[in-house]
């Protein structure tokens, strides 16, 4: 069993973290080498992933600590460059791990396939008719992807939705359980496949045949809860803590400004998660952003309340990840992280991601209810402030506390009282 509880991993110094975790996750000296080796994605092998390639890009990978997700451990990799990012969501789930862990379920893979038709004669005839030939539909559909029947998979239902003036339409869904593939490819390749039956059906013209990126049908869910005494500190009582944070809830709740910045903190931790295990996070991101403006107004993708002497919070998204196909098995670094994290199917993956956007999102208003939000970040802007300045490794650490003393958190800064020390030495 994994234990995801590593006190003072990030004291370590990165050999030292190497070694922590080759004992506790069962990596090899060649996946560690893979961590180590920014450029374990090669030009060559790049240049067969995307068009015009002239390089790879490289960015930080942190590891969430301390997840408890209905009763098991995750150690949870992240690829992100924000600062406190990493910090602040494990600091979070360190608190929901003494008060029991997350809580997370997810729906099955379900994606949606839509297929749009125009000019038809008829559109209750036309619905009739597709109804009608429902089981015709889904065979053809599954037949473009024998692979995803034999997972378990593959279309098993349609709904016909109908759109009146001023852009008349009929568009056919069609739900395809996508098991632990994302189904892009498998999803468009079915709708494409029953466009000529379903124009033959309605009489009318199909053009669009593409999957929704809104995939309300795969849905990922986590909850937590926290006692009020756990969350006192630096000034505040618990109590004022848990208001705050229900308090800062209620304002995105109802304020579309304020609901973008709370759900971007939520998507701090599950794009960071995403982009890790080699999953389309831009696709992510838009179901996230479409499901949180579901009901004719954007609000808040999380909710927190007080319950007692707890706080209560809870996160609801669309999740179209996967575990088998996409970058896996492309990208050498993404095979390691997946090996870390240990999941088992895409509705786990899901779960977990889940309950990182929540986690996140509560750090993100724990911080804005107490001391503000920039204060956190102060450590680490200044550490980078100094990598900006050229200032060497040894000294980095020093000047960094140096121009947080002084308030100026500037590359110019960083470099004048790094000169002062070299001088000083």
């Amino acid at each position: 069993m994994i234990d995801s509880r590593i006190p003072g991993f990030y004291r370590l110094p990165i050999d030292a973290r190497h070694a922590e975790i080759k004992d506790r996750l069962g990596l090899t000296d060649g996946d560690l080498d893979i961590l180590s080796n920014g450029s374990s994605l090669d030009p060559v092998r790049a240049d067969k992933m995307v068009e015009n390639c002239v390089g790879v890009f490289a960015l930080p990978v942190g590891l969430g600590l301390n997840f408890q997700m209905n009763g098991r451990d995750y150690i949870v990799p992240m690829v992100v460059e924000e600062p406190s990012v990493v910090a602040a969501v494990s600091n979070m789930a360190k608190l929901v791990r003494q008060n029991g862990g997350f809580d997370a379920d997810a729906d099955a893979g379900i994606m949606i396939a839509q297929v749009q038709v125009v000019n038809v004669p008829d559109h209750a005839h036309a619905a009739e008719a597709l109804l009608a030939a429902e089981a015709q539909i889904l065979a053809l559909a599954n037949s473009k992807n024998p692979n995803m029947i034999a997972r378990g998979g593959g279309a098993h239902g349609i709904e016909i939705r109908h759109f009146d003036a001023p852009y008349r339409m009929l568009v056919l869904h069609l739900l395809v359980d996508c098991v632990d593939a994302m189904g892009a490819n498998a999803v468009n390749s079915m709708a494409e496949g029953i466009a000529p039956l379903v124009e033959e059906l309605t009489g009318g013209q199909v053009y669009l045949r593409i999957l929704s990126n809104l995939a309300d049908r795969r849905c990922a869910r986590a909850s937590c809860r926290v006692h009020e005494s756990a969350l006192a500190g630096k000034g505040f009582s618990g109590a004022e803590v848990v208001e705050g944070i229900v308090q800062a809830y209620k304002f995105a709740a109802i304020d579309p400004y304020r609901a973008a910045t709370h759900n971007k903190g939520v998507m701090n931790g599950v794009d960071a998660v995403a982009v890790a295990t080699g999953n389309d996070w831009r696709s992510v991101e838009a179901g996230a952003h479409a499901y949180a403006a579901r009901g004719g107004r954007y609000t808040s993708l999380t909710k927190w309340w007080r319950d007692e002497d707890y706080l209560r919070g809870e996160i609801e998204l669309p999740m179209a990840i996967g575990t088998v196909g996409g970058s896996t098995r492309v990208h050498p670094t993404v095979g390691v992280l997946r090996k870390i994290l240990a999941v088992d199917s895409a509705r786990e993956l899901a779960m977990v991601m889940a309950a990182v956007g929540l986690a996140q999102n509560m750090g993100a208003l724990k911080a804005l209810a107490t001391e503000g939000i920039q204060r956190g970040h102060m450590s680490l802007h200044a550490r980078q402030a100094a990598l900006a300045a050229g200032v060497s490794e040894k000294l980095i650490d020093q000047v960094a506390a140096r121009i947080i003393a002084r308030g100026e958190i500037k590359p110019a800064a960083a470099a004048a009282i790094a000169a002062e020390l070299e001088d000083e030495s």
